[in-house]
């Protein structure tokens, strides 16, 4: 998919992996709502892209992945302001162990609530132009991380919901492919602050930080930089993409398939 002229939308988009990816589909031509609870944060990155790129080239609105109504307010505003959506970025989601039940909220029933709301206005069947709805996931959606059983649980259900997903759109004729962004450890105020958030599992830490010690730590413009291949590639679909500081993985899992009986 060439990105110019592309409508993106990009959750959890002032911060972090938001951030380098809402910066690396303005690099590539893509316009660019972006969309986070921090709403500091936000416009202090609005301004500094305007300066860049032209005020025209993003729009930022306050929105929280836990309320139906912000989400369904801010993908009417985006059609409103530029005809529709290409690329969903879902990538909001925090890591705090204490907090577990709103971890599932956001992590899990957040992406899933706004794939299904980006659905109606992306859907070739309902009108839509199709694109690409790549879920941010982590190594934690893979295997698990002792520490943090609830976010590896939350994380193994985004890579489920958008392998499902990737093939009910396919059998369905939405037109939009689903892609899984599964990242290790990676330099952030989230990584930063696990070992404060692991609650109940707070004398993992040092095995936690061992871990990350042994695996590096990722810089937020690669894991970006992977955003762009899954976008990009026309042939990517119901994909699980493993970025290390070692390199980068495409998963391979078991296939079912469905047989008739006698």
């Amino acid at each position: 998919m060439a990105l110019n002229g592309k409508i993106a939308v990009v959750t959890g988009a002032a911060l972090g992996i938001g951030k380098a990816m809402t910066e690396i589909l303005l690099q590539n031509g893509a316009t660019v709502v972006l969309l986070d609870v921090n709403e500091a944060a936000g416009k202090s990155l609005k301004e500094a892209l305007d300066k860049q790129y032209g005020r025209e080239k993003t729009l930022f609105l306050n929105c929280d992945v836990e309320s139906e109504e912000h989400i369904k307010a801010a993908f009417q505003k985006t059609v409103e302001t530029f005809g529709g959506i290409d690329i969903l970025c879902n990538n909001a989601g925090i890591l705090n162990e204490r907090t577990w039940e709103k971890m599932i909220s956001i992590n899990l029933v957040g992406a899933i609530r706004v794939a299904y709301l980006a659905l109606q206005h992306m859907n070739k069947l309902a009108g839509g132009r199709g694109g690409v709805i790549v879920n941010t996931a982590s190594m934690a959606g893979l295997g698990p991380l002792m520490s943090c059983p609830v976010y590896t649980a939350t994380k193994h259900g985004v890579v489920g919901f958008t392998r499902a997903m990737a093939a009910a759109s396919t059998a369905s004729g939405y037109g939009i492919r689903f892609n899984a962004l599964c990242p290790g450890f990676v330099q952030t105020d989230l990584f930063s602050a696990i070992p404060s958030n692991l609650g109940h599992y707070s004398h993992l830490a040092d095995a936690t930080q061992q871990m990350a010690d042994m695996m590096g730590t990722l810089t937020v413009s690669l894991v970006a930089e992977c955003l762009l291949e899954l976008v990009n590639d026309e042939t990517k679909n119901g994909e699980a993409l493993l970025v290390t500081t070692n390199g980068n993985k495409y998963i391979t899992f078991p296939v079912f398939t469905l047989s008739r009986g006698p």
